[in-house]
């Protein structure tokens, strides 16, 4: 019987002889519901569920609809406890890809290509990205700083700009690829910090300028 943690590294290794170029990120929150596994390509990001012989179906409804708000294509990867059954649970967009060990051997056999997914949305796209990194995409493409403005009201400008025509949808896409695939998790939260000093400045000016006012 194959459990969750004896799958990945074989797995990681499959995806890359299958996909080339690629990155993996493990754990990520989406919604209610934790993704296994994130992979990201030059130009798509994949949603990768695991299910081992030892899980059941029990969440796989809710994860289904938290991981199709989010990534462009998904995956489920399932022990052969599951595999007779898997398609009947996930839609028909998502791929199915089965695992057993032969001769000691992890063999990895694809019973559907994940499809494009139709349900996903450009703005959850634009959250996983970090404020450092979206003020990346919004010097790319000549957008004001908004330096005071929360992240959320930041993703809402830029994809404003996308839903408009302003700015072309694939051009941010592969530009959120790159930068998630050069990610530095060594030096990205020194970015955060400095960027949270840099807003920290501002307000403390425009609360200066405020007080000065009312006197």
């Amino acid at each position: 019987m194959l459990k969750d943690r004896e799958i990945r590294e074989p797995l990681f290794f499959y995806l890359e002889e299958k996909y080339g170029k690629i990155r993996i990120l493990e754990e990520k929150n989406i919604g209610r519901s934790r993704a296994d596994v994130v992979m990201i390509t030059d130009e798509e990001i994949f949603g990768i569920e695991i299910k081992s012989d030892a899980d059941t179906y029990a969440r796989l409804s809710r994860q289904v609809e938290d991981y199709d708000r989010y990534y462009d294509r998904n995956i489920v990867v399932v022990g052969t406890t599951h595999a007779q059954h898997i398609r009947e649970h996930v839609p028909e967009h998502w791929g199915v890809i089965t695992v057993e060990t032969v001769d000691d051997q992890f063999d990895f056999y694809v019973l559907r290509e994940p499809g494009v997914n139709p349900e996903v949305s450009f703005r959850r796209k634009l959250e996983f990205l970090w404020r450092p990194e979206l003020v990346k995409i919004q010097q790319y493409h000549d957008m004001p700083a908004y330096k005071r403005s929360s992240k959320s009201f930041v993703i809402d400008k830029i994809a404003t700009r996308i839903e408009t025509g302003m700015i072309d949808e694939e051009e941010v896409q592969r530009e959120i690829c790159e930068l998630l695939f050069e990610r530095d998790y060594n030096t990205i939260f020194e970015e955060i910090n400095k960027f949270r000093e840099e807003m920290g400045v501002h307000k403390r000016r425009r609360r200066a300028r405020r007080k000065k006012r009312s006197k």
